[in-house]
């Protein structure tokens, strides 16, 4: 009896080890059917944003050409040198409207993308550069075309279209600078404030032993740089930290004068805890 009892046992041991290990397989292939999503996801973007960069480049490679079929044109080479350059330039506005909707297509792919935001980032400042170029190009080309009273109203359009495109890559940049600017200096900006206890409880930063509690005077604080303004003179041979920064990242110390001087010695650390930074002094 005990004998089939343990033989029991054993059979229910081994069938729950074979569910457990089938239930893991279940998660591993899960796991692995995600991470095959991603990657193809992410071979899909690359493919498509390298095969635009090719066509821009076999673009801008057309446009050369071109260019350089205008200039054989005026020299009087073969017949109808008008029509040969009415019809480069032509060709001309075409491919460079066709680049224009690639350039802006790119952009548009390249702010939902998931690829490395740097490497897109580069990409938008050589086509922008590459743009510019062009443009001087062709309105040097347009002054000696009207030099030569030669005057082709599809290269207007081209500049003018051109330039536009220019000037809303330059002021997307622009705009898209200043907000890193911006949001730059809020991350490494922090505020102090030292003060008797008196003080402190006047502005409500010190209110029933807390501080920082609701309604607090913000406009009693210093603000700082904090990757510049790492030590602070407290005036007082009293001194006590209020609000909580890690220990490790600060040393409080006497100058000549006997008074205390806060100095930051992790500003990264020493700021995590809070932005705002409270002395009691006396």
């Amino acid at each position: 009896m005990k004998k089939l009892l343990f033989l029991a046992l054993i059979a229910t041991a081994m069938t729950a080890c074979k569910q457990d290990n089938k239930a893991q397989d279940a998660a591993l292939e899960q796991q692995r059917d995600s991470l095959n999503q991603i990657i193809a996801q992410k071979d899909n973007e690359i493919n498509d944003v390298i095969g635009m960069l090719n066509d821009i480049d076999e673009g801008f490679r057309q446009i050369t050409e071109a260019q350089g079929r205008v200039a054989v044109a005026q020299t009087g080479e073969g017949t109808s040198p008008e029509t040969r350059i009415r019809e480069n330039m032509q060709f001309i506005q075409s491919t460079m409207q066709q680049n224009r909707e690639l350039i802006n297509k790119l952009r548009k792919q390249l702010r939902e993308s998931t690829i490395n935001g740097d490497q897109l980032k580069r990409t938008i400042d050589n086509l922008t550069a590459e743009l510019e170029d062009k443009d001087q190009q062709l309105r040097a080309l347009r002054a000696e075309l009207e030099a030569k009273e030669i005057h082709i109203a599809e290269l207007d359009e081209t500049i003018a279209g051109l330039s536009e495109d220019v000037s809303a890559l330059k002021s997307e940049n622009t705009a898209k600078a200043e907000t890193i600017q911006t949001q730059d200096k809020q991350l490494h900006t922090a505020w102090f404030v030292f003060g008797t206890k008196k003080e402190l409880k006047e502005q409500n930063i010190l209110k029933d032993g807390k501080v920082l509690q609701q309604n607090f005077n913000k406009d009693y604080f210093t603000k700082i740089d904090i990757r510049v303004d790492k030590e602070i003179k407290l005036y007082s041979r009293d001194a006590e930290m209020l609000t909580a920064h890690p220990t490790d990242s600060y040393t409080l110390q006497r100058d000549a004068n006997k008074q205390y001087v806060l100095r930051i010695t992790n500003p990264n650390r020493f700021w995590s805890t809070s932005k705002y930074l409270v002395i009691l002094v006396k």
